[in-house]
């Protein structure tokens, strides 16, 4: 069954979200692989994100598991809904600590309170 991935995402991401309806599964192949794309309700993003991203490594995971058994290599973008308010990040940062300032710069910051 070659789309065992899709109907398995199917199945995880219906059961986690509260808008089933708004699920929209799509799947592609090439050279690289299976890339599936999920979009879900922008009410339920957090429900498949999860904590700290944890939800959706683990539905990752499974999804490569899924892939090997195949032999063919599953990767899962989840779209992230039109007018989303996630921060930005400058180019090639991998952490979102905030810029550190200076003593002097923090007190210029204390003395406008």
């Amino acid at each position: 069954m070659e789309e065992a991935d899709k109907i398995f995402l199917e199945y995880v991401v219906k059961a986690l979200v509260d808008n089933p309806n708004d699920v929209k599964i799509d799947r592609t192949v090439d050279e690289m692989g299976v890339l599936i794309s999920l979009t879900v309700n922008p009410a339920d993003m957090g429900k498949i994100i999860g904590r700290m991203g944890n939800t959706a490594k683990a539905i990752r995971t499974l999804l490569r598991i899924i892939g090997m058994k195949n032999n063919a290599r599953v990767n899962l973008k989840i779209n992230e809904p039109a007018g989303s308010m996630r921060p930005e990040r400058p180019a090639g940062s991998m952490s979102s600590a905030p810029t550190l300032k200076t003593v002097d710069q923090a007190m210029e910051d204390l003395k406008g309170i």
